[in-house]
């Protein structure tokens, strides 16, 4: 057995009981908290675990436990002093996977009390083959280890008893928790010391220990009397001086009745109450001696400040969530149609106001609307898109408003987040929001009126600050006369309006952007040939095309042309006659100077009055592109 010990006096004292594996991995956070806490550390597993426990507890040397997995259920079971468990997050084992995958693409993962289902889904994500067991004793877990070896699994995720049994074997064994995992288990286990202090202490130590808390705290003793109130407290019920000690709670304020506590002795935790015209969170505590109740206490966090905690650990987790990748910076074009689209979304960034944007599948609208979040007072903050095309009614609900668990067949124990809970603070992309059904058009208007949305199976609306940009490429004005798009969501939505031109409107796009294309798809493949001069002789064939399916279709054509151009390393070896059966788009459509092209040009030149200046800027060309155009044409019908 070995036993650290870290010992300040005055402080929480805290046996961090665990296996070899965790503690050696968790010392530099038992180091951070030195000076917060006396620790001991103490290896020990099941029924040892337990014993030492006892131990430490008939001795009166600690006031709570901090452990995780089979030690934590044993200790939780067998003791009645407050234990910490250290929790496995989602994310702590998505980074083990992730480190397995560097090593092997099939991974076993053996964990106590229960397997995860999630995995199944992470699996694919991965491109990871997962086999996962549960166990509940050591033999077990020594049982389901051999299985896994037997079957040539060579990186085994789990608990400490697990990766022990690996590294035993010559196996790569992986521990299934984080750092931070660890730090919660430490805050919590000195919050649960700091109330079992309050609950064994006598009046005089109760109020010395209130008296450094930041959070509003009240005790009164079985007959409702007040016998500890902390300074926060005296401010709130708006008494600094007045002297409350022996007083009933029920007459200073009738609105903090601890009666109900002492009456059922049932804890209250994270209660909601406005209190004072502030929201608060209210955690009511009995206070037992030898197994009575002999008071109760309350505590009141302020909200406001949870929220800002909130909000801190969201952009902490941004990193790990859907983020705005594109800028304006990266948005490629210089036609005037283009350019003015570019100086329209800019403005609207400097606002928070809704965004709906319109055009043609293809022309980068979901790129325009990370650039505007990027470059708003939001740009820290989740950016979350959510294509409303892509999901069945149903599951589209879920996903935006989230649900409780129980909320229907297959819900997800503890529940799930929407997606508007997800961007809470940052900007919400609802695209294809025309093809969203009327029924959650109805939800969706209001909770971009009240600011709130309800979980699918809750009752209690929770507060939410997102931006919404929407998008489609639908006639929303031509739905709503037929029904089928409700007038007041587009209203609500079109508050600014950003329309996007399709790419036959940016004649002077398609050159730099099939270059930006293919050069960025030669330099990822490893090619050194110049995209600038290959692409030369093409250029005609891409000015050409229509486009209809805008900026998407041109990058697909543009990285077949680029895989093509693999097999040559020079320019001057380029047979682009066999380009043909790669890219047929590019000659089956019609050539430079034969319609549709040169019946646009020469019809826009017509409506212009010869004013080619005029004509340009209708097509959306410079006057440089209409020029070369014409003098092509003119060449091209003087040519026998």
């Amino acid at each position: 057995m070995v036993a650290i010990s870290f010992q300040r006096t005055r402080l929480p004292r805290l046996c961090f009981l665990s296996y070899r594996q965790i503690r050696e991995f968790a010392m530099p956070v038992v180091a951070e908290y030195v000076g917060r806490a006396d620790i001991e550390v103490v290896d020990g597993t099941f029924g040892g675990a337990l014993e030492i426990a006892r131990d430490r507890m008939a001795r009166g040397t600690v006031d709570a436990f901090v452990s995780a997995g089979s030690n934590a259920s044993i200790l939780r079971a067998g003791l009645e002093a407050p234990v910490a468990t250290i929790q496995l997050g989602g994310f702590d084992l998505l980074q083990a996977l992730i480190k397995a995958r560097r090593i092997s693409s099939r991974v076993g993962v053996v964990m106590y009390g229960q397997t995860i289902p999630e995995l199944d889904a992470v699996k694919d994500l991965l491109n990871i083959e997962i086999t996962q067991y549960a166990y509940q004793t050591p033999d077990d877990a020594r049982q389901q280890f051999e299985m896994l070896r037997r079957d040539g699994f060579e990186v085994i995720v789990g608990s400490s008893l697990v990766v022990e049994l690996a590294e035993e074997a010559g196996l790569h064994g992986l521990l299934a928790y984080s750092l931070a995992s660890i730090r919660k288990g430490f805050e919590d286990a000195i919050e649960l010391a700091r109330v079992a202090r309050l609950e064994a202490g006598r009046y005089e130590q109760l109020n010395g220990v209130l008296h450094n808390l930041q959070e509003a705290v009240l005790a009164v003793n079985r007959d409702n009397c007040i016998i500890a109130v902390n300074p926060p407290m005296q401010q709130l019920l708006g008494t600094p001086h007045r002297p409350l000690l022996g007083q009933r709670l029920d007459l200073v304020e009738p609105e903090l009745s601890l009666q109900p506590t002492l009456d059922t002795g049932a804890e209250e935790r994270a209660a909601v109450q406005r209190y004072a015209r502030r929201d608060w969170i209210v955690n009511r505590t009995p206070i037992r001696e030898h197994g009575e109740i002999v008071g109760a206490a309350i505590t009141l966090y302020d909200a406001r400040k949870i929220q800002e905690a909130d909000t801190s650990l969201r952009m902490q987790q941004r990193r790990h969530q859907n983020a705005a990748k594109h800028g304006f910076g990266s948005l490629i074009g210089q036609s005037p149609a283009f350019v003015r689209a570019i100086s329209t979304a800019r403005r609207f960034a400097r606002t928070d106001l809704g965004v709906l944007i319109a055009g043609e599948s293809g022309v980068g609208k979901e790129l325009f609307a990370q650039a505007i979040h990027n470059d708003s007072a939001r740009a820290d903050r989740p950016f979350v898109a959510v294509n409303c095309a892509s999901f069945p009614e149903t599951l589209l609900e879920s996903e935006l408003f989230g649900y409780e668990e129980g909320a229907f067949t297959g819900s997800r124990r503890g529940g799930k987040r929407g997606l508007f809970e997800t961007a809470h603070t940052g900007t919400l992309f609802l695209d294809e929001i025309g093809d969203m059904p009327l029924s959650l058009q109805t939800r969706l208007l209001r909770v971009l009126q009240e600011r709130e949305i309800t979980r699918l199976g809750a009752t209690a609306p929770i507060p939410v600050d997102v931006r919404v940009i929407a998008a489609t490429h639908q006639p929303l004005e031509e739905m709503i006369a037929a029904r089928r798009f409700r007038q007041d969501l587009y209203y609500r939505i079109n508050t600014l309006r950003l329309s996007l031109p399709p790419l036959r409107e940016r004649g002077d796009d398609i050159a730099v952007l099939a270059r930006a294309h293919v050069g960025r798809c030669l330099h990822r493949l490893g090619s050194r040939i110049d995209a600038g001069a290959a692409l030369a002789p093409l250029l005609p064939r891409f000015l050409a095309c229509e486009w209809q399916g805008n900026v998407r279709e041109l990058e697909n054509i543009s990285e077949r042309v680029a895989v093509f151009l693999l097999q040559f390393d020079r320019v001057e070896d380029i047979r682009y006659d066999e380009l043909r059966h790669d890219c047929p788009e590019l000659f089956e459509r019609h050539p430079l100077g034969t319609p549709p092209l040169r019946e646009r040009v020469l019809e826009a030149v017509r409506l212009a009055d010869g004013n080619r200046q005029r004509a340009a800027k209708q097509l959306g060309v410079s006057r440089s592109t209409l020029w070369r155009w014409l003098r092509e044409f003119d060449a091209e019908t003087d040519s026998p």
